[in-house]
């Protein structure tokens, strides 16, 4: 029987570096010019695929990655913006998501959601480490959003527990190749708090001076990148934990028949 495969989708080299902890070393493959590294544990093939942050890098390589292998789950990981009351660390799992363009006046855009057989059984796990309300909508945007009026705003208006760059893109196209998707992120900034700096400056390919500029302009936002390095750590740590609890109890076959039962 052929081995299951599950992709593991994360924008950053430190949101990458979280997931990679949990996994022993994998082989490299290049599909095209998009490096993976594939992990055998058990009856299983884990795909850890580092995409780039934003939309457009996410579904550029979700598409290169499907176009070559077919899987039993997507999964869209890393960090993310609470848009509930939350610790950081939390772990926040999507069923769902939607796109909405930042400048645009259209809220929802549209809805995936892509169920099946290997995505309940993660879903049994996660059932039984984070309690209902941290189970819900997601919602990805074209650009970061740094102001707390800005998340609330979001957060009214979508309904969303959470907010990340990625997700969208990812679910739009395991809903085309027919793959059960689901998004498993950490908090690594707050409903209620301000990014220390216009991290999208960062984002444009000559934004880079312009972003350190904004920082020796405002050396206090020195503090607040301290801040965020920190939170950023302990989200990496939660991440790491969840997906060697994820691994470990899919390769034990006894506990595979438990979550059977649990999620018949």
């Amino acid at each position: 029987m052929p081995p299951k495969r599950i992709a593991i989708f994360a924008a950053t080299p430190w949101e990458m570096g979280a997931v990679r902890a949990a996994f022993p070393p994998g082989v490299k493959r290049r599909i095209g010019n998009l490096s993976v590294s594939v992990c055998a544990v058990g009856d299983r093939e884990y795909w850890l695929v580092q995409t780039g942050v934003g939309l457009e890098k996410a579904e550029r390589n979700a598409a290169r990655l499907l176009g070559d292998q077919s899987f039993n789950l997507m999964v869209s990981t890393g960090f993310a913006c609470a848009l509930i009351a939350a610790d950081i660390g939390t772990l926040l799992v999507g069923r769902e998501v939607i796109h909405r363009g930042t400048h645009s006046k259209k809220s929802i855009i549209e809805i995936f959601d892509m169920p099946g057989d290997e995505r309940d059984l993660v879903m049994a796990l996660i059932q039984n480490l984070v309690p209902p309300e941290h189970i819900g909508r997601f919602v990805s945007t074209d650009r970061i959003i740094g102001s707390a009026s800005e998340k609330r705003r979001f957060a009214l208006s979508t309904q969303a527990i959470a907010l990340d760059m990625e997700s969208s893109a990812l679910a739009a196209q395991a809903q085309q190749a027919k793959v059960p998707f689901v998004i498993i992120r950490s908090v690594s900034d707050l409903l209620d708090e301000d990014l220390p700096l216009d991290f999208n400056l960062f984002l444009r390919p000559t934004g880079w001076l312009k972003g350190i500029g904004a920082v020796l302009s405002a050396p206090s936002c020195l503090l607040g990148l301290h801040r965020l390095r920190r939170q950023s750590l302990v989200a990496a740590e939660a991440l790491t934990a969840f997906f060697r609890s994820y691994v470990a109890v899919m390769t034990t076959e006894r506990h595979k028949k438990e979550l059977s039962l649990i999620w018949p």
